[in-house]
């Protein structure tokens, strides 16, 4: 952590987790309009509650117990994702390539997160303003 980190879009994984929920919303345009309400809605909402998560956790660091629970939440809602990207691809809504590269995004955000989880104290007790 060399760079001073002043919010929750400073950091790595957050910028990960966002330019995610983008790709998602962009790929998901172009699923079957019988879809909107359910897997377009589902996989758009849990990678979007990736990063939302993430900003909680932010804001709840003051208690390490706090943090890592939303960061759990936030890794859940990642494998939720990668769920639904099975499911669009099972569906033939996406290809081979694209279903690869965002599953391998998916991991990345985790592996970030695990070592968040596993680590708190290194982001717990920093409440600068």
């Amino acid at each position: 952590m060399s760079e001073r980190i002043e919010s929750f879009r400073d950091l790595k994984v957050y910028k990960s987790a966002f330019e995610l929920q983008q790709k998602v919303f962009e790929l998901t345009k172009s699923f079957p309009r019988e879809e909107l309400y359910s897997l377009t809605d589902q996989i758009r909402r849990a990678s979007r509650s990736v990063g939302a998560n993430l900003s909680e956790a932010w804001h709840k660091r003051r208690y390490a117990a706090h943090f890592t629970s939303k960061l759990t939440d936030s890794d859940g809602e990642q494998a939720e994702t990668q769920h639904w990207l099975d499911t669009a691809y099972e569906c033939d809504y996406i290809s081979k390539e694209e279903h690869a590269k965002l599953l391998q995004e998916c991991k990345k955000i985790g592996a970030m997160l695990g070592k968040m989880m596993r680590e708190p104290e290194k982001w717990c007790g920093r409440f600068g303003k």
